[in-house]
C-alpha cells in the first residue's frame, strides 16, 4: 500500500512540475519576466509541491523496499 502511494505521489508531483514549466512559459510569465519580477504565486506553487511531492514520493518508494 506504501508503495502505490509513493507512485501516485511521484508522478502526481511530476504532473505538477510539468504543469508549472508551462505555466511559466505563458504570455503573463512572460511579460512578468521582461519586467524584472519572477514567477508569478500560482506558478511557484506548481514548482514547490511537484518538487515536494516528487521528494516524498521517492521516500515512500525507497522505504516500502525493506
Amino acid at each position: 500500500m506504501v508503495r502505490i502511494l509513493g507512485i501516485i505521489m511521484f508522478v502526481g508531483g511530476v504532473a505538477l512540475i510539468v504543469g508549472g514549466y508551462y505555466a511559466s512559459q505563458s504570455a503573463s510569465e512572460s511579460l512578468r519576466s521582461l519586467l524584472g519580477f519572477r514567477f508569478g504565486k500560482e506558478t511557484m506553487w506548481y514548482l514547490i509541491g511537484g518538487a515536494a511531492a516528487v521528494v516524498s514520493g521517492l521516500l515512500l518508494l525507497m522505504s516500502s523496499r525493506n
